[in-house]
Formats: C-alpha cells, structure tokens, sequence
C-alpha cells in the first residue's frame, strides 16, 4: 500500500479531484499557504499497482514534474473504497505486484552509492573473496559477497534502458565497467603481496586450492547462476521486497571468478585468467540480459507515450546484442564443460581398466590400493597429465608386465599420451 502526496497547481483542483473521484478513490484535500503556484497538498492511498495509473492519469491531467509528488509506504488503510480499488489491481500475477515506474526509477538510483562509497566497497569485497579463496573458505567468500554493492548499477541499467532513461543507463554502465576493473585489479594486487611477503607457502599451485581452480575452469552452469540472479533482481525490485540477498547472488556471480582472475595474474598464469576473466563478463551481461527482459515481460514502458517505440527498438538492439555476446561466451563455457566432461570420462574409463587388469587371474594377488589422475595446468582446458595407480601385492616387485598392461589400457582412453606412474607396496597379511 502507499500514500500519495501530491501538490496541486492552481487552476487544476477541480480536474485533479474529479479524476479521484471518477476512480473512487479517497482522498484529503489541504490548502496551501505559503504563496507558491499550488492551491493545496491533496493525500490519497493507493494500492501499489495502481500508483502508476494513477499518476499518469493525473499528469494527463495537468500534474507536470514542477508539482512535487511524494510517494511512502502505508501500514494500515481502513477504508471500504480501498478494498474495491485492492480488488480491482491486485489480481495476483507478477504484473499486478509490480511497484509504480516512478518507484522503479528511485529504487534503481537509490540503490547505487555515490561513486567512492562504490569504489571502496567493490575494493574490500574483492580483498576479502581473495584472501577467502586462499584460505579456501567458503565462509568468507561468501562473507565478501554481502559487502559488494553491485545490484544497484547491475538494476540500474535495465531499468533507465526500460523507462528510457538513458542518464541513469550511462551511469550504471560506467559503474559496472569501473566495478569489474577496480574488483580484478585489487584481486591482483593483493594477491602479488600475498605472493612476494610469502603469506601463502612458496610455491603454491593456485590449482590444487579448490575455491580458486573451480573458478579457473567454469563451466555452463555458471551462466545459469547469473541469468537467475538477473531475473532474481529485476523481479525482487520490481515488487518491492528487499533486495539484500538477491544483491548478494549477483555479487556471487561477479566477485569470486573476479578475485580468481587477479590471483591468476599476480601469479604470472594469464592463461589461468582467461576463464575467471570470461566467467565475470558473462556474468555481467547474463544480468543485464536477464534484468531487460524480466523488466519488458513485467509492462514497464517510458512515461512518454510517443517515445515507447524508440525504446522499444532500442531495448530490443541491446537485448540481441547481450544475447549475441552471452552466446558466444557461452560456446566458450561450452568448451571447457565439454573438456571436463572428457577429463571426468578419462578417469572413470582409466580406473575401469585398472580394477578389469587386476581381476585377471594371472594378478588375483594384486590389489588397487589408490587410484589418482593428475590434471595438468593448461587452464581453462585442463586435461589429465599423468596417472598414480597405487597397488598392492605380495613381497617382490610387481611382474613388468602389469605396468606395461595398465599403461597400455589407460592410454586407449586418450588422444595424447599420458605418463603413468606404479606404486607397489608389499602387504602382508597377519
């Protein structure tokens, strides 16, 4: 619910009050004394879908933007015309939920800090995600997800290309720019303290941290993340519930592979940035994408109504250029699943063929102790770069002729050579 306060201009009482009343919409009516052109402050309560009727209703009816109009939150309104008027907007899809494009627009400005709040912000949380993903502490990458303030800018965009609003557009756009920029720069630069102050053990290989080679090597399910937290967004925004753990999802989608790409850097591995790097700008368009479409689908047009159709070609040319470039980072993704998948497949088929040799008769003695594949660091498309196969047997050396049978069977399932390593361990029984 709201409540409406609206200046009205001397001459247009009588409209404005008859336009309420043709509604049945209740109404205070106050003067207005302090020698301005407004003859007096009209109150009224609104359900939240039909603020924006309402208003355009009445700026049709001569209320311009010199009229200052307030809109806040109502509690409670006891009135039997606000229930009729309850049942006639709210009929219970999205649409009817949605807040007023006036309360769009300040909601999407409100929620971007001015830029050094966002400058600082963005620095610290990209710290934080750093220093988490050396840890491999989920708890604080998380932790500096909460501090990131990149819903506004991502909201902002969608919103100003949406009511035709192309200030807040720009300005949202050079937010998310400066955001990506500034967050793998301090990532970097972090890390390459981290690295020469020998925080982390010497000669770490970022690969074997777990939260940092996850996000090394994306893959499609990623995409997936950063288009629900666009529509996630858009849809929180739109309805006017809180926006915090949504901001939260988007800022999961952008800062982590964004603090992995500034410790592959720091650690001379560009190679190793290139997929954190294409998973962060991804990301950013997935919002984007899925915030201007959500926000189209939701019935927000411009205020004015001879510019709906320049908007609308206008929307429609960003949305198709997003999706071209989404597509084409998406076939990238695609790659690397596929190479992951061929990895995964390689190391089940290896291991089959193992456990098939050892249960031949001929070495019934022996038995798989340990099974590993040792991926190489080509990153994104990591690849297996050698095989530990750990077997145990009775005292003496294994026959040559096991090693020469696994080496040859695992490497059936393998366009390139892959060295594999024995391990033979005695076991005695007692």
């Amino acid at each position: 619910m709201r409540l409406v306060q609206l200046t009205v201009p001397t001459g247009k009482q009588e409209t404005i009050l008859e336009a309420l009343d043709d509604r049945e919409i209740d109404y205070v009516l106050t003067d207005e004394n302090s020698n301005r052109e407004y003859a007096g402050v009209v109150y009224f309560p609104l359900p939240a879908p039909a603020v924006e009727p309402v208003l355009d209703e009445l700026q049709d009816a001569g209320v311009n933007e010199d009229a200052y109009t307030v809109v806040v939150d109502a509690e409670t309104v006891v009135s039997r015309r606000f229930e009729a008027l309850r049942d006639e907007y709210e009929n219970g899809d999205v649409d009817s939920d949605r807040i007023s494009r006036q309360e769009l627009q300040a909601e999407a400005q409100s929620l971007t800090p001015t830029f050094a709040v966002y400058a600082i912000m963005t620095i610290i949380s990209a710290v934080v995600a750093t220093a988490g993903l050396f840890l491999d502490s989920p708890a604080v990458v998380v932790g500096s997800m909460v501090i990131a303030p990149l819903i506004g800018p991502a909201l902002g965009l969608c919103v100003g290309s949406v009511i035709d609003d192309e200030e807040l557009f720009r300005e949202s756009l050079l937010y998310q720019i400066l955001g990506v920029l500034l967050a793998i720069s301090a990532a970097a630069i972090f890390a390459w303290l981290v690295r020469i102050t020998n925080i982390v053990p010497p000669g770490l290989e970022i690969g074997s941290v777990d939260e940092i080679s996850e996000r090394l090597a994306p893959d499609l399910l990623s995409l997936a993340i950063a288009l629900g937290a666009g529509v996630a967004g858009i849809i929180s925004i739109a309805t006017g519930t809180s926006v915090a753990l949504v901001g939260v999802m988007i800022a999961a989608a952008l800062i982590p592979p964004a603090a992995a790409a500034g410790i592959a850097i720091a650690w001379g591995q560009p190679s190793a940035a290139i997929g954190s790097t294409v998973l962060v700008l991804v990301n950013v368009l997935s919002v984007n994408l899925a915030g201007l479409l959500t926000l189209w689908y939701t019935g927000y047009r411009p205020e004015n109504l001879f510019s709906i159709g320049q908007t609308e070609q206008r929307v429609r040319r960003r949305v198709i250029g997003l999706a071209g470039i989404v597509l084409i980072f998406a076939l990238f993704l695609g790659a690397i699943t596929y190479t992951s998948f061929v990895a995964a497949s390689f190391e089940e088929n290896a291991r089959e063929e193992v456990e098939m040799i050892l249960s031949e008769e001929e070495f019934a003695e022996y038995q798989l102790l340990e099974f590993e594949v040792v991926m190489d660091d080509d990153y994104p498309f990591v690849g297996p770069e050698r095989v530990v196969v750990t077997i145990g047997g009775p005292a003496g050396e294994s026959p040559p002729e096991l090693a020469d049978q696994i080496h040859e069977h695992i490497n059936r399932h393998s366009d390139e050579t892959v060295a594999v390593e024995i391990r033979y361990f005695e076991t005695v029984e007692r």
